[in-house]
């Protein structure tokens, strides 16, 4: 039992180790090169638009909102960490970041009560 032990120890830790790499490869292979996706985004009194559209992000590629309000106000990213995006009236600017997970982001407004865009990430 106590030679059991380590060898028990020794090989969790080598599966730490190598599931450590596996993760940092998977990344690697993503299209990082590839250009931004920008997404128009118009708010102007209760309307926006785009209202709800499906927008297609490769994966790996970054997204940029380039945001045209009347009011200062918030959009809500359901991502992964979830980001809150504070907007001005005029434009606003904003880079969400690179996308490495396939799936799909809902960006909304909560005072709106309205999805601006989702999008889906492959």
């Amino acid at each position: 039992m106590r030679r059991l032990l380590p060898l028990l120890a020794a090989a969790l830790g080598m599966a730490a180790l190598l599931s450590g790499c596996a993760g940092t490869s998977h990344a690697s292979s993503t299209n990082s090169s590839a250009p931004a996706v920008v997404v128009q985004v118009t708010i102007t009194g209760h309307q926006v638009n785009p209202d709800g559209h499906t927008v297609h992000v490769p994966l790996g590629s970054s997204v940029e909102l380039d945001i045209h309000a009347d009011a200062d106000g918030e959009i809500h990213v359901h991502s992964s960490p979830e980001q809150q995006i504070s907007y001005h009236a005029g434009t606003t600017k904003t880079s969400l970041g690179n996308f490495m997970v396939p799936g799909q982001i809902v960006v909304e407004s909560h005072s709106l009560n309205k999805t601006i865009v989702t999008l889906r990430v492959q």
